[in-house]
Order: structure tokens, then C-alpha cells, then sequence
């Protein structure tokens, strides 16, 4: 008795008989969350799919979305409270045997963030993000010369033209994405291009990653304003500035050898800094945003350098 139409439809899935849309969104939530959904074949919740690993809490979840009138922040609210999130990611040998897919949630899961989340964690690491919620889309640092030879016929998308200011640090949901030409250092880190819906990305492990977060303008700036911020606080000791640096960037101290590591790291790229001023201040004129002037050139290098060495360890770009 619904109207044909689009209302008929909007109607028809959310419909108190129609479990399908509420166990749908909330298995795609866990997935973002714990890496692997409770019904691993999220494009498939058919005869074809595979069963949900924890079915009794697949439907107290949807009921639970649903009647509290489809509220997607306590959903998220209450997925990331749980015990079952705030598990450690330890893996145990004798468990490992037994689930070594972790179907059963003996562990917190393990994996890489997508890719849009790696660039947000830097912007936010540094204190660059900009907050603002709402308005159109950005365009950010990009290669030269990317879009020139996909078309010749729209004036609007003949070239990429970076934006300037608060919209090359907004969040990467602002991104101005063509289906033709995505952003490289978002596809490189395995985002989809659009052209078709996605319900679950792959997730690859390759070099060009690793030189993406090396080398790609949006992370070097990101080092540098948080290399600039860490001089500037109170505490002006070394080891201060390198556990706030790792901090920052991990959400947890660094441990006594990684410590060492970074004093490592600092004093050598302190020492070569000191020695070639040109490259020092090459390294920190990357990006839009002005050098701090005040402050000694070849310091904010070598701490530079240890920020980007962090955003490139595991503790940065894994969940854990």
C-alpha cells in the first residue's frame, strides 16, 4: 500500500518489519570500527553471505539503533565504550591457534587507518586542522599539473588549483574528489575513486605508502607546525619535547629504546642541519604556512624530521 515511488522506498526501509536497513548500518559501523564486521560479506546479507560471527548481539545492536530513533552518534558512542574495543591488541599464541582472524573478539583488532584518517591525525596531531563544519569542498596540496591531461573541454577541471589559507586544513571529508583523477596520495593509501560504491576498501601494504607519508607536503608541513608548537611550550628540555612529540602523535609515552631512537634521530639531524642551513630551511619552507622565525633554524628541522619519522611508524598509521 506504499506510493511507488521514492517516499514508498524511504518508507519501506524504515519500517518497523524491515530489519535489514538497521542490522545493515550497524554491521558498516562496526567494520569501520573493529576493522571486520560481525557479518564479514557486508555487500552481501543474502542466502550468499556468510552468517554473523555474534548474531544475538547483531540484532540487539539494530534494535538498540533503531529505537533510539536511529541515533548513528550514540551507536558509535556506545561501540567505542565497550569492553570488547578497549581490549588490548596483544595477540595471545595459545589464542591465535584457536581464532587467529579474531572472529570471536578475544582482542582489540589491528589494522591501517584509511587514508582520509591518516591526513586528519596529522592536521590534528599539529594543532593545523581547521574545525569548521559545513561548506564546500577544498582542493589541497596536489601534484603539478594533475587533471591537465584527462580533458579538454571544461574550463572548471582544464587544471587543479590549490586552495590557500583555512581550506588546505580542513578535514579530508571537504576534499574536492573527480572521479577521473583522484587525489594520488588518497589513492596510494588505498581510498576508493568513486566511480562505484564501495562497501569495504581494500587495504594494501606497499612502498609508495611509505613515501606518501615521507614526502607528501600535507604530513611535512603537519611535522614542522607540531615541531614548532613543542619549542614553544614551557618545558624547554629535549627529552620534554621528544615524549610530547610522540605523544601527540601515538596517544601514549614512548617507551625507554624508542626514546633513545629519537634523541638518536634529533642529535644527528641536528648536527647535519647545523652544517647545511639551505637544506634546513628547504625542509621547512614546505606548505602555506610560514616558518616561525624566532626560532633556531636547525632545532626546528631536526624536530621536524622526528615527527615525520613518528608519523611513519606504526604507532601512528595503525589502530591499535
Amino acid at each position: 500500500d506504499l506510493p511507488a515511488n521514492r517516499l514508498g522506498l524511504s518508507q519501506w526501509l524504515f519500517q518497523p518489519e524491515n530489519p535489514l536497513t538497521a542490522r545493515v548500518t550497524v554491521n558498516r559501523y562496526w567494520q569501520m570500527l573493529f576493522g571486520q564486521g560481525l557479518v564479514r560479506t557486508p555487500q552481501d546479507f543474502g542466502v550468499q553471505g556468510q552468517r554473523p560471527s555474534h548474531p544475538e548481539l547483531l540484532d540487539w545492536l539494530a534494535v538498540r539503533f533503531r529505537e533510539s530513533g536511529w541515533n548513528l552518534r550514540a551507536l558509535l558512542k556506545l561501540m567505542v565504550t565497550s569492553a570488547t574495543y578497549q581490549q588490548s591488541s596483544v595477540v595471545a599464541a595459545s589464542a591465535a591457534k584457536i581464532d587467529p582472524s579474531n572472529r570471536l573478539l578475544w582482542r582489540s583488532p589491528t589494522y591501517r587507518w584509511p587514508a582520509e584518517f591518516l591526513r586528519d591525525k596529522a592536521l590534528a596531531s599539529s594543532g593545523a586542522l581547521v574545525q569548521l563544519v559545513g561548506g564546500p569542498s577544498v582542493k589541497p596540496y596536489q601534484p603539478e599539473g594533475l587533471w591537465i591531461e584527462k580533458n579538454n573541454f571544461s574550463a572548471k577541471l582544464r587544471t587543479y588549483k590549490t586552495d590557500s589559507g583555512d581550506s588546505l586544513y580542513r578535514r579530508s571529508l571537504y576534499t574536492f574528489i573527480r572521479r577521473t583523477s583522484p587525489p594520488p596520495a588518497m589513492t596510494t593509501l588505498d581510498a576508493p575513486n568513486r566511480s562505484v560504491c564501495t562497501v569495504k576498501r581494500i587495504v594494501t601494504n606497499t612502498p609508495l605508502q611509505a613515501l606518501v607519508m615521507m614526502n607528501d607536503p600535507q604530513f611535512v608541513e603537519s611535522a614542522r607546525i607540531l615541531a614548532e608548537k613543542i619549542q614553544h611550550q614551557d618545558d624547554q628540555s629535549l627529552d620534554s619535547r621528544l615524549t610530547i612529540t610522540f605523544r601527540l602523535l601515538t596517544c601514549r609515552p614512548p617507551t625507554t629504546s624508542e626514546a633513545v631512537l629519537l634523541k638518536s634521530c634529533y642529535q644527528q639531524n641536528c648536527q647535519r642541519f647545523e652544517k647545511d642551513a639551505a637544506s634546513a630551511k628547504a625542509l621547512l619552507s614546505v606548505g602555506e604556512q610560514p616558518m616561525d622565525e624566532s626560532l633556531k633554524l636547525s632545532e626546528t628541522a631536526a624536530l621536524t624530521v622526528v615527527a615525520n619519522l613518528v608519523m611513519n611508524y606504526d604507532g601512528f598509521y595503525m589502530k591499535r
